[in-house]
């Protein structure tokens, strides 16, 4: 009997897998485009008009955006932990973990905060992208259902051209960046920026899984309902985290 369950089991657990990994119309994959591309229009003016402005606009808007980031932080702890010295800890450890890399992107000079957005948007674009197209395995399916090895691998891509065409196209005057009439970087440079733009989408899809992982904890698909089709603040900037404190490193120790 039991050799006769043991190759049911089995079928029952290669049909499940076929299933998950069933592909699914792109129409179906894509239908809440247009809400999330408008949001991230908006978004973006806000954020650009800000980074523009410079300043104490600049500071102001990075401040507003850390304390609603943490804020939506801390709900999710008090829904994933009862015990309330576990919820102090990660209390703690989330005002350090957002307050540092708010403070690291506050102290960026435009020409480098421009570079290191770039990365962030790129690399979620790109990622969302290949991952709704292409589809196939999941990287961790019980932390993030959604993530794929192709969404991964495409938010690499993006963030590795976006990098290295960035460091060729812009040059940094004065803090500010202003574009070049023609690259200005060789092949071998151009290589290493977008290396190290593979690294840091890498990190930033890290900061995403951090964020699933909390939110599957607290039984939360979100981590608020600020923005339509995006969700929280820490749903949108969960990968700038820890890019911004990657940068911080190298700034200070490299």
């Amino acid at each position: 009997m039991a050799a006769a369950d043991a190759p049911a089991r089995k079928r029952d657990r290669l049909k499940a897998r076929a299933k998950r990994y069933m592909t699914v119309p792109l129409a179906v994959r894509t239908a809440d485009l247009p809400r999330r591309a408008a949001s991230a229009l908006a978004m973006l003016a806000v954020a650009g008009t800000a980074v523009a402005l410079g300043g104490v606009v600049l500071d102001s808007f990075i401040a507003l955006v850390a304390l609603v980031c943490l804020a939506e932080f801390v709900q999710l702890i008090l829904r994933a932990a009862t015990n309330w010295a576990i919820r102090l800890a990660a209390i703690a450890f989330g005002a350090a973990y957002i307050g540092l890399a708010a403070a690291v992107l506050a102290g960026l000079e435009p020409y480098h905060l421009i570079a290191v957005l770039g990365v962030v948007i790129f690399t979620d674009t790109c990622a969302y992208f290949a991952g709704r197209s292409i589809g196939g395995p999941k990287i961790a399916p019980a932390i993030s259902p959604s993530k794929t090895w192709a969404g991964l691998g495409g938010g690499m891509v993006g963030s590795a051209l976006w990098l290295a065409a960035y460091m060729a196209m812009a040059h940094n005057t004065a803090g500010r960046a202003v574009l070049a009439d023609e690259a200005g970087i060789g092949g071998s440079e151009a290589l290493g920026w977008a290396v190290v733009g593979a690294v840091l989408a890498i990190a930033a899809q890290a900061g995403d899984f951090f964020e699933s992982w909390l939110k599957r904890r607290a039984g939360k698909k979100d981590s608020g309902s600020l923005i339509p089709g995006h969700g929280g603040v820490f749903d949108r900037v969960d990968g700038l985290l820890p890019v911004a404190l990657i940068v911080g490193a190298l700034a200070t120790f490299a």
